[in-house]
């Protein structure tokens, strides 16, 4: 198992913590650095900002929107990233969510499995240098009544190809995954639970005539080191609520219904009331700590370096941390700690 960084969202003033994060773990030996995007900052542009103060570590979207951009639009980008970080680049796609798809992007949320499978198809097409023609449900390339016409990638990636993740939750989005992506971005992965999710991409894999050899599973992991186990949890208590609680509407949220899924519904239901009523506060103590100790890393450096044990075991690839709580130098001695954990636990790989 290899370790990774998700720097989640960018923006305010820990941008030049997250650098130097970023530079920390590249020189630790860490696998991938991955930043998100939602309607604030994008993650292409802050990709580019790490790429260009880092050595060897890759960096990847965790995701890169797919109602944001045409598909050819994300294939230059990722050809682009690609080659100015000298082959380091790592395409996570995801569709978000109805409310930012139709709210923000002005796209509807419609149909979003074979949205997906053709946008990866395109992606695909375009980043192979081919001459772009393509005849789907949702795109169409060139348009067959106009000037427009098949046109060529002009500039050549690093590497001929670029692997490509998905972020999936849904039984069916996770078999899709597993039948068109390299590699799964996971969110609150619970190692206990985690064959009904790999079951599923396995699925996938075995409808395309692959096995799990090579497909990489990346869940982000929230990390808080300390003694007291009950005071880590808090730490991510509001993150817990935001997601289960408010990314999305009451009758569609695909991480409360991933608690659901979990065996946490009268919880999940309780967050999303709290949360959906402002009461944020009362939204984050609804959050059961082991639905917490579950989907991250909390407590001594010795419990975490027991529970990297399970994520190893469920089959994780890379294991992509979010530090959570302290300044800069206790994020870094995190990141250390983490490294040494692996190693100790022989999971290094």
């Amino acid at each position: 198992m290899r370790l990774g960084l998700n720097l989640g969202y960018w923006g305010g003033t820990s941008d030049g913590d997250n650098v130097a994060l970023a530079q920390e773990a590249d020189r630790l030996g860490y696998s991938s650095v991955w930043a998100a995007e939602a309607y604030g900052s994008d993650a292409p542009t802050v990709l580019s900002w790490v790429a260009a103060r880092t050595e060897r570590i890759d960096v990847g979207s965790a995701v890169m929107q797919i109602p944001a951009r045409t598909p050819a639009t994300t294939a230059m980008t990722a050809a682009t990233l690609d080659g100015l970080s000298g082959g380091r680049f790592r395409l996570g796609l995801g569709v978000s969510g109805p409310q930012v798809s139709e709210g923000w992007h002005g796209v509807r949320f419609d149909r979003p499995l074979a949205r997906t499978r053709e946008y990866v198809d395109v992606v695909r097409t375009a980043l192979s240098r081919q001459k772009l023609r393509y005849d789907g449900a949702h795109w169409t390339l060139p348009l067959p009544d106009g000037p427009g016409k098949a046109l060529q990638l002009t500039v050549q990636p690093a590497r001929e190809r670029i692997p490509v993740y998905l972020a999936a939750i849904g039984p069916k989005n996770l078999e899709l995954t597993g039948e068109i992506a390299d590699g799964l971005l996971s969110v609150f992965f619970a190692p206990e639970h985690s064959s009904d999710t790999l079951d599923r991409v396995r699925a996938g894999r075995e409808r395309a005539g692959l096995d799990m050899d090579g497909f990489d599973v990346v869940p982000t992991v929230p990390v808080v080191i300390g003694d007291d186990v009950e005071a880590c949890a808090d730490a991510v208590r509001g993150y817990t609520a935001l997601y289960l609680g408010g990314m999305g509407s009451r009758e569609q949220n695909f991480y409360n219904r991933l608690a659901v899924r979990m065996g946490y519904g009268d919880a999940a239901a309780r967050v999303q009331d709290e949360f959906l009523e402002r009461r944020y506060r009362a939204a984050a103590a609804a959050v059961p700590t082991e639905f917490i100790d579950r989907t991250a890393l909390i407590g001594p450096i010795g419990r975490v370096r027991e529970r990297l044990h399970a994520y190893a075991d469920a089959g994780v690839g890379t294991l992509a941390v979010g530090l959570f709580s302290g300044e800069l130098d206790e994020r870094v001695a995190g990141l250390r700690a983490l490294s040494e954990a692996l190693d100790g636990a022989g999971l290094a790989s």
